[in-house]
């Protein structure tokens, strides 16, 4: 940005939405005409030029949000008198808030401070003489900032309009709701979430602000009931969120009559118990419903399906609601997404289920769902998640399947399923697919071939048979391949290290068989971690509700612009890892990596090449046929965790370059026939124990009981060979020597029990020949 003093007697610079760079040059100071400085979203950074703000003696609005400014505020900016309206939200401003930056500022009518990087101690008593003070917004990117409210008594002189405070440490010795709140009467706007304070649910707010539009209490540490009175009826208020909190006792029976026209309720993570209040069916315009992870129990009141005609997105997740799904009447024609999971529902789906063409993602999982997954599904086609495990659903996928020409996440997983896909359904856009835990028999479906897009591909726990196809390599955009507790067989084949982004593979407890691929170098397991973290078209999460746009104007009014994102479900797969099962969830997927062939028939030495897999968390060839040295190479594991080798034919030493693995926390090599001294116990190899090393009887040295003295040395693997040659020498030397003499040993006894007459026949021809030779 050039020099600005050529700017002159200027009293309104607007450069907003402009992608201007660098910094603000301290000329700034130069323009003591300006009343309106806007440099709103900007690409500006470096330090605010604070010297030159505050010669800006009739400034009196100013804007530099959305950009990358650093540094500090500066408590001259008091000496602007005239600023009404300051606006420095979204950057990267740290350090204290002065306490004289305020006090002397009585025009203020607009503060935003919010989403910076601010510490120390806030009072925010110091705004007590700005008597014109109508919006104030405080939402911290750290927790680092203490706001007391409470320190002093005091009154306030103004009536605000919006106050947002969230992500403090607000009133941190008590944790008490600011009681300056009790002398507000025009609020529209109140968020205090994430600042962990404490007491009940001031629902005093709704009956002093009766033109209440936004109420946000959510993660925070209140508690008992929530307790709505009749006279406190607000038809204003538009969005009421107590989630994550404390608040026990049932939801009001009346609180569709005291908050009619509410278009989000958010209630979830409490302690909400006793059944869901018909009165909800009188919100017509309630469009985003949470009773989430709470202790709800009864069926669903027919009043709420029928009622709430604009719901678009309804979540009765983990609670105890039971009967059928949804009432048979029911008018949800508007549902994006429909959360059922994880209560106690019976019966067949179809039951209830709405007849639209708008619903994204349906997530009826863990329930004891019964009967076949018949025609209905195939009328939702706009459909891109469908979550219907941990139910007891049975039969084959019908053909209607086919119609879901969107679906991007399919998880039918731990039911009793059979058959394979029809041939006829689109897998175009499909990116996770988990039918783990059914009956499904016969080989991996021909029909996956087509599924190019597929992330996650876990048919664990089934009954497939035969060989890992050899089209395998068709699905180039795998990571995730679980194909454990089948009866698979023959080799892996080549393809698979065709794969250049699988991440996790689990081929345990099948009977594959021949060697393990040296190929399988290729791939850079956990290498690309970092480059795609920040992919947003792979693990996203269940459903965007940041949903609500809202900006508060200076004169007073509070805009909504409320929109729902449909992303794909939550990720989540399980993994046997340091010895025990672990489940990974969403973005952590991409930092891990691991192999799993364990409890197979895989014979010959290990590849060398396995070594070069630096990018490798957990290396599981337990419970195989596989024989020779554990590879020197296996020191290029440098990010490996738990490296189990076990239950082996494994012979030689174990080489000590393993001591340089310093993140393994999990190693065993029991049950082979490794020979000579463990190695030293430095570094991680000083935390395992004997049970690294059980059953290998050539083995010595801490941790076994087996010392390593200097006078029985323990031979080499070449001596061990030598000697294994030369027992086995000896056994079979006992063996023909013991058979020649038992034959002898039959002959003479035989000899002296024959008769002289048989002698003679037996001899007479020897003597003479005897005597013909003489």
């Amino acid at each position: 940005m050039e020099d600005l003093t050529s700017l002159g007697n200027l009293e309104v610079l607007r450069l907003d939405f402009n992608n201007l760079i660098g910094e603000i040059p301290p000329s700034i100071g130069a323009l003591t005409s300006l009343k309106v400085l806007s440099f709103r979203y900007n690409q500006l950074n470096g330090s605010l030029p604070m010297e030159g703000f505050c010669k800006l003696r009739n400034l009196q609005e100013l804007d530099l949000s959305e950009n990358s400014f650093e540094g500090n505020l500066s408590s001259c900016l008091g000496n602007l008198t005239s600023l009404r309206f300051l606006e420095l939200s979204q950057n990267n401003i740290g350090g204290t808030i002065p306490s004289t930056l305020f006090p002397s500022l009585k025009s203020l009518e607009y503060v935003s401070l919010s989403y910076n990087h601010f510490e120390g101690s806030f009072s925010f008593s110091s705004l007590a003489n700005s008597s014109k003070l109508e919006v104030f917004e405080l939402e911290n990117h750290n927790n680092n900032l203490k706001v007391e409210t409470e320190n002093l008594p005091w009154t306030p002189l103004f009536q605000l309009k919006s106050f947002r405070l969230s992500n403090c440490k607000l009133n941190e010795a008590t944790g008490a709701i600011p009681s300056f709140l009790l002398h507000q009467y025009d609020l529209r706007e109140v968020y205090l979430g994430h600042n962990s304070m404490v007491g009940k649910i001031p629902t005093w707010l709704l009956m002093n602000n009766t033109r209440l539009e936004f109420l946000s209490l959510a993660n925070n540490l209140l508690s008992g009931p929530l307790v709505l009175n009749a006279d406190s009826k607000n038809v204003h208020i538009f969005s009421f969120d107590v989630s994550m909190n404390r608040i026990q006792g049932e939801v009001p029976f009346i609180i569709g009559y005291v908050l009619p026209n509410l278009l989000l309720l958010n209630m979830s993570k409490n302690g909400f118990q006793g059944s869901i209040p018909p009165s909800l069916g009188d919100m017509r315009s309630l469009e985003l419903l949470d009773l989430s992870d709470n202790n709800l129990s009864g069926q669903l009141p027919e009043h709420l399906v029928m009622g709430c005609v604009s719901l678009a997105f309804l979540k009765l997740s983990s609670n105890n609601l039971q009967g059928q799904l949804l009432p048979a009447k029911s008018n949800l024609t508007e549902l994006v997404a429909l959360f059922l999971d994880n209560n106690r529902f019976s019966g067949e789906i179809s039951i209830g289920l709405p007849n639209n063409t708008n619903l994204k993602l349906l997530d009826l999982s863990n329930n004891s769902l019964s009967g076949q997954i018949s025609d209905w599904i195939g009328s939702f086609h706009s459909l891109s998640s469908l979550i219907l495990s941990k139910n007891s659903l049975e039969g084959s996928l019908p053909k209607s399947v086919c119609n879901l020409q969107q679906l991007r996440f399919l998880d039918l997983s731990s039911n009793s399923l059979i058959g394979a896909m029809p041939s006829c359904v689109n897998l175009s856009s499909l990116r996770y697919l988990h039918l783990q835990g059914n009956e499904i028999d016969g080989p991996i479906p021909n029909v996956l071939s087509k599924a190019s897009s597929l992330v996650t591909l876990d048919l664990r726990d089934n009954k497939l048979s035969r060989r890992i196809p050899s089209w395998i390599n068709l699905l180039s955009n795998l990571r995730v391949l679980l194909l454990k507790g089948n009866t698979l067989e023959g080799p892996i084949p080549f393809q698979l290290c065709q794969l250049i982004k699988i991440n996790v593979i689990d081929f345990s407890h099948n009977n594959l068989s021949g060697s393990i691929p040296s190929c399988l170098q290729i791939i850079p397991y956990g290498t690309r971690a970092f480059d795609d973290a920040f992919d947003t078209n792979v693990y996203g999460s269940k459903f965007q509700f940041s949903t609500y746009f809202y900006e508060s104007q200076l004169d007073g009014s509070l805009s909504m612009d409320m929109h729902f994102d449909i992303l794909d479900e939550v990720e989540e797969v399980e993994f046997i890892t340091k010895s025990r099962s672990e489940s990974y969830r969403g973005n952590i997927l991409y930092f891990f990596s691991g192999i799993d062939l364990s409890w197979n028939k895989f014979t010959g030495p290990i590849p060398p090449e396995i070594g070069y897999l630096s990018g490798v968390l957990t290396l599981n060839l337990s419970h195989n046929h596989l024989t020779g040295s554990i590879p020197k190479t296996f020191s290029n594991l440098k990010e490996i965790e738990s490296l189990d080798l076990s239950h082996n034919r494994l012979c030689g030493e174990i080489p000590s370059e393993l001591i340089d693995l310093t993140t393994l926390e999990v190693f065993t090599v029991a049950y082979n026939n490794l020979s000579s001294r463990t190695p030293d116990r430095k570094k991680q190899f000083a935390t395992f124990e004997e049970n690294s090393y059980e059953g290998n009887p050539l083995l010595c040295g801490l941790p076994l009981q087996r010392s390593c003295t200097t006078n029985s040395a323990i031979p080499s693997a070449q001596s061990t060979s030598r000697s294994r040659q030369s027992g086995l020498f000896n056994v079979d030397f006992f063996w023909s020597f013991g058979g020649a003499y038992f034959v002898a040993f039959i002959g003479v006894v035989s000899f002296l029990y024959l008769s002289s007459y048989h002698r003679g026949l037996l001899f007479e021809p020897i003597e003479a020949r005897i005597v013909s030779y003489r």
